[in-house]
């Protein structure tokens, strides 16, 4: 099963239940992808480590609440800023990713971020390889 199916089946049961998305080790991934996943008042936020090719993908599923503008990113436990991709809408029931392909480093932990225009910004818990 690809990896992206995956995800979308752990997000529909996210949404149809309070559970939060298990992180990957207890999940049928890869056993070097590492997720983890909050769940925020409308919405819930997750990272994503992936294997095959090394990427870091930040999903954030909007669950109800008003439309919102927001970025997607995120930040490492070494200091070095935060990283954001463009402002998008998004409206009860969009699914929104943000990808970057690159090879992360394994020696320090990240965190997905969700910068929301007018509210602040969310993070979940520490990623780790």
């Amino acid at each position: 099963m690809s990896r992206a199916r995956i995800l979308t089946v752990a997000a529909g049961v996210a949404i149809g239940s309070t559970l939060l998305v298990a992180p990957a080790h207890a999940a049928p991934a890869k056993a070097q992808d590492r997720v983890e996943c909050t769940d925020l008042s409308n919405g819930q936020l997750c990272i994503s480590l992936n294997t095959s090719p090394s990427r870091v993908e930040i999903i954030y599923i909007k669950k109800s609440g008003s439309q919102i503008r927001a970025k997607l990113g995120y930040r490492t436990s070494n200091g070095g800023g935060s990283t954001f991709g463009p402002t998008e809408t998004i409206s009860t029931g969009d699914r929104e990713v943000e990808t970057w392909t690159m090879s992360y480093r394994c020696d320090v932990d990240w965190k997905g971020l969700i910068k929301v225009e007018g509210q602040g910004t969310f993070e979940t818990p520490w990623a780790t390889c």
